[in-house]
């Protein structure tokens, strides 16, 4: 549009020039044309000279407007796609799943489909150096959940299972702005990780319905927790040992972890419930007779111990027979040191 001002006003400088010329030093006679057998109105020569300069002028606009309105159109093409490009790059750099933006521009086409298909790392430096707002929000937001801080994502449509959005929940948990009993109650919305570490927490204080409610998210840690509030002083827990077997059987536990149950469970749990517990488990597997031996000879059961060991293999559970054997010498050892 600005050519085609500065084109008029030279033109209007020419034909002003022009008709000024003529008409002063040629002739100021008029005239009239026949046009295609149609008599046109008498007029002054000069302006009947400028006539088909004017037309030509007309034309010219036309066509000049034409392909300016043309070169518009492509230009918007190329902005539009410019911005789509931005969007394309704060989705790389949001780690956001199935990533398709479509570019009407050659240019753009290529280097949008890499980075459609490129994982992006954003890095700080870029909000102070960019001069694109959008991004350097993105790449700021991007900083702060890397930094424990959590943001609000609803912006930006993220998935429940998108990094960001998990490490921004575990910020929110940390930062004590959801509590572990947030979680649990709406745990499709959070990460299984968070759900478990939220999980450790909450068996600390909860009631044993609740423990049982959410137990598909137990751990070994969050399985001692509950094991140490069982006839505690604090938060005390009764506890059946058929619960607490559905809790062992969601965990995949050793011997070792089994002995471990026992020395948790020495300080509150009576000890018949305790020698029941492991008499029932050892009936079922093998695998927990050490757990039971170790049992019995904390609660000081040798006899009962010493008959299960004297109807073993002889190369089977040697540490506990060398411990009964000096037990049955006078000598007293810690079972502790034996297993």
């Amino acid at each position: 549009m600005m050519y085609i001002k500065r084109y008029t006003i030279a033109v209007a400088l020419l034909v002003g020039a022009v008709g000024w010329y003529i008409h002063t030093y040629l002739t100021k006679e008029t005239m009239s044309i026949d046009f295609f057998g149609y008599q046109l109105p008498e007029l002054a020569i000069f302006l009947w000279v400028l006539v088909p300069v004017i037309v030509l002028y007309i034309a010219s606009v036309i066509h000049m407007a034409f392909y300016s309105f043309l070169i518009t159109l492509k230009d918007r093409k190329y902005e539009k796609d410019a911005l789509k490009l931005v969007d394309s790059i704060i989705d790389a750099y949001l780690g956001k799943k199935d990533r398709k933006h479509e570019f009407k521009t050659e240019r753009y086409k290529l280097l949008g489909s890499l980075i459609d298909n490129t994982t992006l790392t954003a890095h700080s430096s870029i909000s102070r150096t960019g001069s694109n707002q959008k991004l350097n929000e993105v790449v700021n937001v991007i900083e702060d959940i890397k930094n424990g801080k959590s943001v609000d994502l609803k912006a930006y449509l993220l998935e429940s299972t998108n990094s960001l959005t998990i490490q921004n929940n575990r910020n929110r948990y940390n930062n004590k702005e959801i509590s572990a009993e947030e979680i649990l109650n709406s745990d499709e919305d959070y990460d299984e990780l968070l759900c478990k570490d939220a999980y450790q927490e909450y068996v600390k204080t909860a009631s044993l319905d609740n423990i049982e409610k959410y137990q598909k998210y137990i751990t070994k840690t969050a399985l001692f927790g509950i094991l140490t509030r069982v006839n505690s002083e604090e938060n005390s827990l009764e506890i059946s040992n058929e619960l607490l077997i559905s809790l062992f059987e969601i965990l995949d536990l050793n011997a070792k972890d089994y002995i471990n149950i026992s020395i948790a469970l020495a300080k509150g749990m009576i000890p018949e419930q305790r020698i029941k517990l492991f008499e029932g488990l050892s009936e079922k597997n093998d695998l927990f007779m050490k757990a039971y031996l170790f049992t019995l000879f904390d609660l000081e059961m040798n006899s009962l111990a010493t008959d299960i060991l004297n109807n073993s293999q002889p190369d089977e559970y040697m540490r506990f027979k060398a411990y009964n054997a000096l037990k049955e010498s006078h000598k007293n050892f810690n079972i502790n040191l034996f297993i």
